[in-house]
């Protein structure tokens, strides 16, 4: 709940940061651009910061931990800290400097146009530029990403959830002061990239001091524990990222589809992140080190019950999260986003994202269930098997962009997505049940059914109110109204038809949950 209620204030802010790109940018060639600048080293943070390296240093420092004690907790974080920062910031600086060749890497649509000086060359230019502001954010963030795991194993997890909200109080900043500065209003946004980063590291250092947790970085490459992240931390670069890695293929495949592909992948991308931050990487945050001290003292019927409850706890909450954003999606998008320059221009970016929230959602649950379930095996140190499921997906994901980007543009790339992630949480359970880890409870399938039923009928219900109503045409505090008083009368009914169908809180909170429950 401390994690789900501090995210809850970066995702409220986050959505506002999008609000104001989308009011200054729209989804014109400069937002194209500027998400794409700020999408690589997000997917490079998540894969070397939130994803691998999390998902591997995490079950090594709960174990130093429990066996070792505090002083060579100490000593770890330091050695580590000195090896990520010393192979990150070699890492950002090659990034700087090879900006147009990633640009044209993960950009080829814009450098094929800037090669044949086509109308999309200034595209391939911009986006070089603003790489060399957003490329030094992976820097920061990893190493506030692995400040962030320490608190969190020492069960202080307020400040992690706390401090994405300083990057958007950063870009919000920059865009309203500083895009007048500039005859693209993207290097305002791109300069708030960077200076979110670098804030969001300093916030943190007084808390692990006061956890006495900080002390000067040191190389220890040749560490045993450190050996052991990096062991583990390898298979893992695919394994819990992977839905990242489908996202950047996406989006190479978007630069060679119509302006404002890219925009639009991006504007849906984030109205899902909102749920999936906001409960799935919630409950993904807190299990993992519970998950990795359990293995650790052999817990294995505490182990399947919590993985259960993680289970539970996201159908709980992502089913009716899908189902609502289905429906009510477009006045989302209208009161968030279609203002300034969104709404300029011949095409209807509401309906367009709209469609594109649609078929995210179709693959939310799975999302959720991704995160979940993974660190079921990363708390054992296995790391191997999400990675050959990983490029199972991977593969998966390809193969469906093939099939559907070529009839559906946009929408077939987010579509392929959803399929993907399907596919990935059905195998990852697959394995799990297969190895005798974990079986998901008579009591959960029960309770999934009853969630999936309410969260129909709240759907039907809101459908109903607004197929008939001509919303777009209302001002805007009148589409703020009509958005709250649905959300009101959505959670109200849920929560009143699971009641009936006999569903109380202890049935969602109770971890130890048996059969007989």
């Amino acid at each position: 709940m401390i994690v789900s209620a501090m995210t809850m204030i970066s995702r409220v802010l986050g959505l506002v940061r999008d609000a104001v790109v989308a009011n200054l940018l729209g989804a014109s060639a400069a937002a194209d651009v500027f998400l794409f600048a700020n999408r690589i080293p997000n997917f490079l943070r998540r894969l070397f910061a939130e994803g691998a390296f999390a998902q591997a240093f995490v079950p090594v420092l709960s174990e130093i931990k429990e066996r070792q004690g505090d002083d060579r907790v100490r000593l770890f974080v330091a050695q580590a800290a000195g090896t990520l920062g010393t192979v990150l910031l070699i890492v950002t600086l090659v990034g700087v400097v090879a900006s147009p060749v990633i640009a044209a890497l993960f950009g080829t649509g814009w450098f094929i146009d800037w090669w044949q000086g086509g109308p999309n060359a200034e595209k391939f230019e911009l986006a070089s530029a603003l790489l060399k502001l957003t490329f030094p954010y992976l820097f920061f963030v990893s190493l506030v990403a692995l400040s962030g795991a320490v608190m969190n194993v020492y069960n202080r997890f307020a400040v992690a959830a706390f401090t994405p909200v300083l990057l958007n109080v950063s870009i919000i900043s920059c865009a309203i002061l500083l895009h007048d500065k500039f005859s693209v209003g993207a290097y305002a946004l791109a300069i708030g990239v960077f200076v979110g980063g670098l804030v969001q590291l300093l916030f943190q250092l007084p808390f692990l001091y006061r956890a006495k947790m900080l002390s000067r970085p040191r190389w220890g490459w040749q560490d045993e524990h450190v050996q052991k992240v990096r062991k583990l931390m390898i298979p893992a670069l695919f394994g819990v990222s992977i839905s990242q890695i489908n996202l950047l293929l996406d989006t190479m495949i978007a630069s060679l589809l119509m302006t404002g592909s890219i925009a639009w992948l991006y504007y849906s991308d984030r109205l899902i992140e909102f749920p999936l931050g906001l409960f799935g990487i919630g409950i993904a945050t807190v299990i993992l080190p519970a998950l990795s001290k359990l293995h650790s003292s052999k817990s294995i019927d505490d182990f399947q019950h919590t993985l259960d409850w993680g289970v539970r706890f996201v159908i709980f909450l992502g089913l009716p999260a899908m189902f609502g954003l289905i429906v009510i999606s477009p006045l989302i998008i209208t009161v968030l986003f279609d203002h300034g320059a969104f709404s300029e221009g011949e095409i209807d970016h509401v309906q367009a994202v709209s469609y594109g929230v649609m078929a995210y959602s179709v693959g939310l649950l799975s999302f959720m269930l991704i995160k979940v379930l993974a660190p079921g095996f990363y708390a054992r140190q296995d790391t191997k098997t999400p990675v050959k499921i990983g490029i199972i997906t991977l593969v998966l994901n390809m193969l469906f962009n093939i099939m559907l980007a070529p009839f559906m543009g946009y929408l077939g790339l987010a579509l392929a997505t959803s399929l993907s992630a399907s596919c990935n949480a059905y195998l990852l359970y697959r394995q799990l049940h297969k190895d005798r880890v974990y079986s998901v409870s008579t009591m959960s399938i029960s309770f999934a059914l009853k969630c999936l039923c309410a969260s129909v009928l709240m759907a039907g219900t809101v459908w109903c109110l607004t197929n008939h109503i001509s919303w777009r045409e209302w001002h805007f505090s009148e589409q703020v109204m009509l958005l709250s008083g649905l959300m009101i009368v959505a959670v109200t009914q849920y929560f009143l038809v699971l009641f009936t169908f006999g569903i109380r809180l202890k049935t969602i909170k109770s971890v130890a949950t048996t059969e007989s429950d």
